[in-house]
């Protein structure tokens, strides 16, 4: 590049961040020194309080046609529901905290994810939510350099490590991968000691998490592994036949499913049509109450049990009761005591960020190590930045369906730990 070319392009870069400082000094809060994406003394669109300024949270989840778009949808719910109390009790250091404005639409897709992330990432502090880990990995880098945290909208298991997390994911709860040593623990307890199991799972960090842990439970437990098969949401394959046939093949005492509800509720409904005899185990994700009004709904009622880390709408802990009395109506599923309860590591880090006397992305970054978040007993108590978690004490909450109660499923055990957890080593991440 020639000095022609180079001195005006030099001057244009020079005017453009001297025109984004001036911008961003504009918007900033008068407890925030320095220039802070996301951080206003304008009161937020829908504010309470107009005198009180404004933190902006971005939320990237599948809201609309994507595998998950119900649960996504039920997720916002319970977000919205959770930060419109804390606004109602007076906000987080002078601010109330506004998660609409920058909320998009990602259908489940990582290279959508990349563009909306580069959408909202100069208008926010953090993520309130960043749903799926191949998508949020996919942004990682980015955040990484941004100093942007996220609330996890995924239990990968690497986002409980600081050497794959870089301390910028507030996950909560279990990952997939001891959701199914959990889920096999109290499986074997309550209803019958597998010693075959079969795994059917998305490809990818989700499935392939829950699938590490069903292998290191067999491991412990003298049983085998006898099906391991990928599959993908149907809008990618077309059905789920070739799971179901690989099942018959050499059917297993109990199958394990980590894929959307729509890709469960086909296999589990025609693996009952095939003569199968055994069970089925879902993670969170395979669960959605509008499965009881598909043709496999018998079957899921007779045969199937679901895993999730937190007190569902039927839970009795302070934080469900919470959840329940702020909702305006019955939600459409559990995904929005989901929602509230992720909420609760943000509200605590934005809240110790704000006694610092600022607030901006490298002041909540650093305030993330040694955070400890108790969640009115909705999961059990976190502590963040640690090298690696205590996975003993996860716990878990065991459902089944259940077409009489309100939301179609009910709480079979709210506080279900695992002996196989207290046994084995987890050192790292159960995939990469």
């Amino acid at each position: 590049m020639s000095f022609h070319d180079f001195f005006p392009r030099l001057l244009r870069l020079a005017a453009a961040a001297l025109a984004l400082g001036l911008v961003l000094t504009a918007g900033c809060s008068t407890a925030t020194p320095a220039a802070a994406p996301g951080v206003t003394r304008e009161p937020c669109p829908h504010a309470i309080d107009r005198d009180k300024g404004c933190i902006y949270l971005g939320v990237l989840s599948d809201l609309n046609n994507g595998p998950f778009a119900p649960l996504g949808r039920s997720l916002q719910e319970g977000q919205l529901a959770f930060w419109n109390e804390v606004n109602k009790q007076g906000g987080i250091g002078g601010y109330e905290i506004d998660i609409t404005a920058y909320t998009r639409d990602t259908a489940y897709d990582p290279r959508r994810h990349v563009t909306e992330f580069e959408n909202v990432a100069p208008h926010v502090l953090a993520l309130a939510m960043s749903f799926g880990t191949a998508q949020t990995l996919a942004v990682l880098h980015e955040m990484d350099e941004a100093n942007l945290v996220t609330g996890a909208g995924t239990l990968w298991s690497g986002w409980q490590y600081r050497s794959t997390d870089r301390d910028l994911v507030l996950d909560d709860g279990f990952s997939y991968c001891t959701e199914a040593v959990l889920g096999l623990d109290w499986f074997a307890q309550n209803h019958y000691q597998p010693r075959t199991v079969g795994v059917v799972a998305y490809r990818g960090n989700y499935g392939g998490d829950y699938a590490s842990g069903a292998l290191k439970w067999a491991l412990d437990n003298g049983a085998t592994i006898t099906a391991r098969i990928d599959t993908g949401p149907n809008t990618e394959v077309g059905n789920q036949d070739y799971p179901v046939t690989a099942i018959m093949a050499d059917p297993p005492d109990v199958v394990l499913l980590a894929t959307g509800p729509g890709e469960a509720a086909e296999i589990v409904g025609k693996l009952a049509r095939s003569g199968y005899q055994g069970r089925f185990l879902g993670s969170t994700p395979t669960w959605n109450s509008a499965l009881l009004k598909s043709p496999a709904a018998p079957a899921l009622t007779a045969l199937y049990n679901y895993t999730s880390p937190f007190d569902g709408w039927d839970g009795t802990s302070t934080g469900a009761q919470r959840a329940r009395n702020a909702a305006t109506s019955e939600p459409t599923n559990f995904g929005y005591n989901l929602g509230w309860a992720i909420s609760y590591p943000m509200k605590a880090l934005l809240t110790k960020a704000a006694e610092t006397g600022t607030l901006d992305r490298p002041t909540l970054r650093k305030a993330l190590a040694g955070l400890t978040v108790d969640s009115e007993g909705m999961a059990a108590p976190q502590i963040y930045g640690r090298d690696e978690p205590d996975v003993a004490a996860q716990r878990a909450v065991v459902n089944e369906p259940d077409p009489s109660t309100s939301l179609g499923s009910r709480t079979v055990v709210a506080d279900y730990r695992s002996p196989t957890l207290k046994r084995i080593a987890m050192r790292e991440p159960c995939t990469r």
